[in-house]
């Protein structure tokens, strides 16, 4: 795998030359819906292919995978125009077998919620180990809300992703409730309500474990959540089902704020089968523009985590997002628009802007203008790109990470994949 950087000058078909690939393959694999619109600053995942076989009346993935003695979900993986589904068309030019990774075997969790666009899903899915189906909040009362997830834990199924059921603290208004996660933390009847309720959806569908999202939960309630996480784990784990939990992105023991003060690291980690380290949302909404995972502070995380958890136990929240600032930043009233990282690729060529690319944060980022009248806006875009999620993910076997979980997949982001089975074996835990 090569990360090229565009050029001033650059052509699909030149760039392609240069290293010996096809530019149909080139933006197949990137997924360019217009191969002349290429930004200076953008990057380009070349693969070079160690076997390639093209396509005759008759077969099948099924075929061409048991002929080469692969898998259907490697042959998706490593073409990505297939779009994770098994037909093929004569004529069609097959990777095959693709350089051996060198970054080991890792596990990949991706967060949906229910209407993902299911086109997306099935391109995506041959990539994960598992799927966390977003999300199950509950009443007061400690019964779960209910969500239309049946599609969702099939569809996973048939590509061998283990479908994992999300609960948070979400209440029926669909935001995060700090007295709703206080009720199920410290009255009992509610908590054991909550147990029960999630113990059953598991008995009832398809799931293999739940993973557990209690947001702002404050320094009150840390001592009770640790509790509610081993007493999930006491009633779920001999009956064949794991806990994972969520972890807010500390750097110290005494951190404050209600994001980090519930979350004891030790703790929730002694009592719990792995965690998510949500380490992004340093650029958010309404902060200042700056990279949503700067690398450096991603690894303050990591230094932190991995001295109170064993590594091989948790997941490096990898986010799949960027945002768009209006500029002067103005605390209190400014908001960031959210945009995906194809979107922004695309914002920067209409804007006519150059991409350029902060080391210490090891991430991409562009500045335009906006004529309003006889005034000018200055935008800063914020995005993620094949060098900045090489980055993160070079991350997981230097600290002997268990593997990695994108929030979310609601997006398209072509180049995490092309990374992803550029540098890594995806583990499978389904039989």
């Amino acid at each position: 795998m090569v990360i090229y950087t565009v050029r001033n000058g650059d052509t699909l078909s030149n760039i392609a030359r240069r290293y010996g690939v096809t530019a149909q393959s080139l933006q197949d694999d990137n997924a360019l819906s217009d191969p002349n619109a290429l930004v200076v600053g953008q990057t380009l995942v070349i693969i070079k292919p160690q076997v390639t076989y093209t396509v005759r009346a008759g077969d099948t993935l099924y075929s061409v995978a048991q002929a080469y003695g692969v898998s259907i979900n490697q042959l998706m993986r490593n073409n990505p125009v297939l779009g994770g589904d098994t037909a093929l068309v004569p004529g069609q030019v097959l990777k095959i077998k693709l350089p051996l990774p060198t970054g080991g075997q890792v596990q990949v969790n991706g967060y949906a919620y229910t209407f993902i666009d299911r086109a997306l899903l099935r391109s995506v899915l041959p990539y994960l180990t598992y799927l966390s189906i977003f999300t199950y909040g509950f009443r007061p009362d400690g019964e779960l809300i209910d969500i239309d997830d049946g599609e969702l834990i099939s569809l996973a199924r048939q590509y061998g992703v283990a479908p994992v059921l999300h609960l948070s603290s979400l209440g029926e208004d669909g935001l995060f409730s700090v007295a709703l996660a206080t009720r199920a933390l410290q009255n009992m009847e509610v908590q054991t309500q909550l147990i029960a309720s999630v113990k059953q959806k598991l008995q009832q569908t398809d799931y293999v474990g739940v993973d557990v999202d209690f947001e702002y939960v404050g320094r009150d309630n840390a001592q009770a959540y640790v509790d509610f996480i081993r007493r999930l784990r006491e009633e779920l784990s001999p009956l064949g089902y794991f806990v994972w939990v969520a972890l807010a992105p500390k750097v110290r023991d005494d951190q404050e704020g209600a994001l980090y003060e519930g979350h004891p690291y030790r703790a929730l980690g002694e009592v719990s089968d792995a965690a998510l380290l949500m380490t992004y949302e340093w650029g958010y909404a309404y902060g200042p523009a700056m990279a949503v995972s700067p690398l450096n502070q991603v690894r303050r995380v990591l230094n932190y985590a991995t001295e109170r958890i064993p590594p091989a136990q948790l997941f490096l929240g990898v986010p799949n997002y960027g945002y768009d600032w209006t500029l002067p930043y103005v605390a209190g009233e400014s908001r960031a628009r959210s945009l995906g990282n194809v979107e922004a690729v695309d914002l920067a060529w209409a804007r006519q802007a150059a991409i350029s690319f902060d080391e210490q944060s090891q991430a991409p980022t562009f500045r335009y203008f906006v004529r309003a009248g006889q005034g000018v806006t200055e935008h800063e875009v914020w995005f993620e790109d094949a060098r900045s999620t090489s980055a993160m993910l070079r991350l997981i076997p230097e600290y002997g990470l268990r593997g990695m979980g994108i929030w979310n997949l609601m997006r398209p982001f072509p180049q995490l994949w092309l990374v992803l089975n550029s540098e890594y074996e995806i583990a499978k835990v389904l039989g």
